[in-house]
């Protein structure tokens, strides 16, 4: 394999799709179609759920590759463009948008994407460069034991004083932390790229506990009472018996997208159009939303009613999730980690 390492890429082991699934690669055969996806349930779910289903509709050859953004970008820009044995990826826009820049991806041909007709405007992304296929909206989290008064926007978590030394937020490393940035910009100065009024909101809020990933450990055992929470992972915790909401705040959402590209040159071309077809059909998109509790980007997708309270943002509600400009955040980055750094000490 040229462009992927053999510790991400496992044909026949723990990550590659093989027996009945997979079939025997031949020379006359086309290149696998490589699926990337995340570890832990996000893997057993594309194995055992998902990459069946696809397999048994088209009869592709695939083969997962588990990892995260920072490792399929890093492998990207090792093989270069038009040279990895990639075909689609699925990361985050945050790794997207220099990628993109880079000549990694072509502009979709949406005359093969039948199913990005019935996309909310929100997965619309990049100027036709990439799709969101999955998304978690981000609202604010509370403990409704611990709170006497719940908030309902995100300027509370500056005017509300029980909140004080109480609050989590992600840092600066997490696409959300780069969001809160921007959102503070646009709430306390002139805009969101305006960090000045930004980072001397942040600092007003006083001492945050802070996290790069899992925010659930400090809201479970009741260190903060109150932060940016995705939806999904509130219903997972209140399914736990933890008492937790989780609200939509009146200035807007933020989110954890996951979007879709085709690589340039891509050696499955035509597999990884179908199977990103596959991602946003309305089925699939159910399956998505009752496994891991993300908003479908499908607008003809009906959330049954025993997923409502799990899945709340949908329909015009996604109207309320803030776009990020994610070209100026990563121009920006280096900047904005040294000011995060001297801001919280």
């Amino acid at each position: 394999m040229s462009g992927l390492s053999r510790r991400h890429l496992i044909a026949g082991g723990a990550v590659g799709l093989t027996g009945a699934l997979v079939g025997r690669a031949t020379r006359a055969a086309p290149p696998p179609l490589v699926v990337t996806t995340y570890g832990g349930s996000w893997e057993t779910f594309w194995r055992d759920d998902l990459m069946p289903r696809f397999i048994a509709r088209t009869g592709a050859d695939v083969k997962l590759d588990v990892g995260f953004g920072r490792t399929f970008s890093a492998t990207l820009r090792a093989s270069g463009p038009g040279h990895s044995d990639y075909s689609i990826l699925m990361m985050n826009d945050v790794f997207v948008e220099p990628l993109l820049r880079a000549g990694q991806f072509e502009k979709l041909d949406f005359s093969r994407l039948p199913h990005a007709r019935q996309l909310y405007p929100t997965a619309l992304i990049e100027n036709g460069w990439a799709v969101i296929g999955m998304i978690s909206p981000i609202g604010i989290g509370y403990r409704t034991d611990l709170v006497k008064n719940p908030p309902t926007c995100w300027r509370d978590l500056w005017t509300n004083p029980e909140f004080r030394g109480r609050i989590g937020l992600y840092n600066v490393q997490n696409s959300v932390g780069k969001a809160m940035l921007c959102l503070a910009g646009q709430m306390f100065g002139s805009g969101p790229t305006d960090m000045d009024a930004a980072f001397a909101a942040l600092g007003r809020l006083g001492p945050v506990l802070q996290t790069d990933f899992n925010m659930s450990t400090m809201m479970g055992t009741g260190e903060i009472v109150v932060s940016p929470f995705d939806f999904g992972e509130i219903a997972r915790l209140r399914r736990q018996g933890l008492p937790v909401a989780c609200i939509m705040p009146r200035e807007g959402m933020l989110m954890w997208d996951q979007t879709f590209t085709i690589c340039v040159n891509a050696g499955a071309r035509d597999m990884a159009y179908r199977y990103l077809d596959f991602i946003l059909e309305p089925e699939t998109q159910l399956m998505l939303a009752q496994k891991f509790f993300v908003s479908p980007v499908n607008s003809t997708v009906v959330i049954p009613p025993d997923l409502a309270d799990a899945v709340p943002v949908t329909g015009d509600r996604m109207k309320e999730i803030l776009p990020m400009d994610w070209h100026w955040i990563n121009q920006n980055a280096v900047e904005l980690d040294k000011r995060w750094s001297r801001t919280f000490g």
